[in-house]
């Protein structure tokens, strides 16, 4: 803290630096021109570095000036949001969800629309990440995960189990498709989950591993998305597979099916589990989550 420099003069090196100019930075902060060059000469005599080179009546942020506004202007847009999250009204109406990409794009982007037809009171944001939220520091509200229910701390509701299953291309091999699970053999299989093809062979009744060559996923949505682009075969969760199959981008190449060991949970801290939008959003979860149609 004892090298913050004079905090007055941060929202006029932020205004000057997104307007490169000293007068519109003053008319925006109700000021005049000579307030302005006074706080940022302040502030350059206090960090002993230019941060504006002075081309006659323009102004050009040095490469220290940009590096330093771009901290400001974040630091400052945090302390505006948490400030704005202060209000109950705003705590109420905004919904912040934190899931997979994978079944962000997949799934619930393409239906949230409808929660927001029945509940426009709110203000959504989805935080799509590889990586567990942080309901403390990430100002993450609710979290959809996909797992054991071993998170520690939390609130979890179940909200559904899922299920695995090959799929491809039609016009994957020119179409011609192996109509026996044995023929999976030798062909490009996409791993993202390590150990389900191996048990959705066993399920199959076969003694088979997928070849150790190949590329590993570390989100589901990309094989897929190789997979409908004829590339190879993906043993797909039926959450994900959204409209692919019904809309003939890909085809479902058996009746086996492998009941996965996870399942999907609604998340948040313990104290906002009876909140409004906690129980609209478990809610509208419960009623959209059917695979069946699969």
């Amino acid at each position: 803290m004892s090298r913050l420099p004079p905090l007055s003069t941060l929202p006029v090196l932020e205004a000057a630096a997104r307007l490169q100019s000293f007068s519109a930075a003053a008319e925006e902060l109700h000021v005049t021109h000579g307030a302005v060059s006074h706080q940022i000469r302040s502030l350059e005599e206090y960090l002993n570095v230019s941060l504006f080179s002075r081309q006659g009546r323009r102004v050009v942020l040095t490469a220290e000036g940009a590096a330093l506004a771009d901290a400001v202007r974040e630091a400052l847009g945090r302390v505006a949001q948490a400030v704005e999250a202060l209000s109950p009204k705003e705590r109420e109406r905004r919904l912040r969800i934190s899931t997979l990409p994978s079944f962000a794009s997949r799934w619930l982007m393409p239906r949230l629309g409808k929660f927001l037809e029945a509940n426009p009171q709110y203000e959504i944001s989805v935080e799509a990440s590889q990586g567990l939220a942080n309901f403390i520091t990430d100002g993450v509200d609710i979290a959809i995960r996909y797992g054991k229910g071993a998170w520690p701390g939390l609130h979890l509701e179940r909200i559904a189990g899922d299920r695995y299953f090959p799929v491809c291309s039609p016009k994957f091999r020119r179409g011609k498709l192996p109509t026996k699970p044995a023929q999976l053999e030798g062909m490009p299989l996409f791993r993202t989950e390590p150990g389900y093809w191996e048990a959705w062979f066993a399920a199959a009744g076969l003694d088979m591993k997928p070849p150790v060559s190949g590329i590993d996923y570390n989100d589901a949505a990309l094989y897929l998305q190789q997979a409908i682009a004829g590339e190879g075969i993906a043993l797909t969760r039926s959450s994900l597979i959204g409209h692919d199959i019904v809309n003939g981008n890909l085809v479902k190449l058996f009746d086996i099916e492998l009941p996965s060991d996870k399942s999907y949970f609604l998340a948040c801290l313990p104290q906002y589990a009876n909140s409004r939008k906690f129980r609209a959003l478990r809610d509208w979860l419960m009623a959209e989550a059917d695979w069946s149609e699969v």
